[in-house]
């Protein structure tokens, strides 16, 4: 089983489209896949099918250990993943774990028992370094970047790299950076291109391959209920979501044969 964070504190930048579209560009490949969504929103919850508003039971009952992961998961019902939902209750949590024992590894302990009901588990975490972003980055081997191509981002990356080093170093020694993935990418714009080709030559085969334009289809998508993978298959947002998931699992493979 495979965790990968999802994250970066600055909002507005595709987590969540990212999330809920590589979940179902895996689970079409044929890869058992779970979406967690860390997000008080819910967005990716509703990205996903699901009624954020009619859950039994949520991610804050998994992280207060109030129910079983098991209890608490559904199915996406146009994506096909498992999905940990999340809504208002959420906000809650970040009070509540204030004064638990291992609060920061509350979501790790949860996904213990459940390494092989799952080949990639993707946990979407909200924009902003807190309690509930300290358990996704706690529970995942790597973290994958979305961000765009633009002045603000760079002086955002330097911060949630820092994080990640400061996470990595105190609390989860399996925790990297997977890779940048660079979204709503406008081609002719010439500050695009010039922070692509700055981010190539810092961080070199981190960035990922896939370039996701910006895409109408995409932000329709989550208003249906349906990953923007299956809502449009021959957009090319949702053809670059595809070809990210093949860009994945090549990379997870490349990973295994090195170990």
């Amino acid at each position: 089983m495979h965790i990968f964070a999802i994250a970066n504190q600055k909002g507005g930048v595709g987590k969540t489209t990212t999330s809920v579209n590589l979940a179902a560009a895996l689970q079409m490949a044929g890869k058992r896949t779970l979406l967690i969504d860390l997000d008080p929103q819910g967005n990716a919850t509703m990205g996903a099918g699901i009624d954020k508003r009619a859950l039994p039971r949520s991610v804050y009952h998994v992280l207060l250990g109030l129910a079983a992961l098991a209890e608490a998961r559904a199915t996406s019902p146009s994506g096909g993943f498992d999905v940990l939902p999340a809504n208002r209750d959420l906000a809650g949590a970040e009070v509540e774990l204030v004064n638990l024992d291992q609060r920061e590894l509350r979501l790790k302990q949860a996904l213990a028992n459940h390494s092989a009901d799952y080949d990639f588990v993707l946990i979407d975490c909200p924009p902003s370094l807190s309690m509930l972003t300290l358990n996704g980055l706690c529970a995942a081997h790597g973290v994958i970047i979305p961000m765009q191509c633009e002045y603000y981002a760079l002086e955002g990356l330097s911060d949630l790299v820092n994080t990640i080093k400061q996470v990595h170093k105190n609390l989860n020694r399996d925790l990297r950076i997977i890779g940048l993935l660079r979204v709503m990418f406008d081609p002719r714009s010439l500050l695009a291109n010039q922070v692509s080709q700055q981010l190539e030559q810092h961080f070199g085969d981190k960035v990922f391959k896939t370039l996701v334009p910006r895409n109408v289809r995409l932000a329709e998508a989550p208003s249906h209920g349906v990953p923007g993978v299956l809502f449009d298959k021959a957009a090319k947002g949702a053809q670059a979501y595809m070809t990210f998931a093949s860009e994945m699992i090549e990379r997870v493979a490349t990973w295994e044969n090195e170990q």
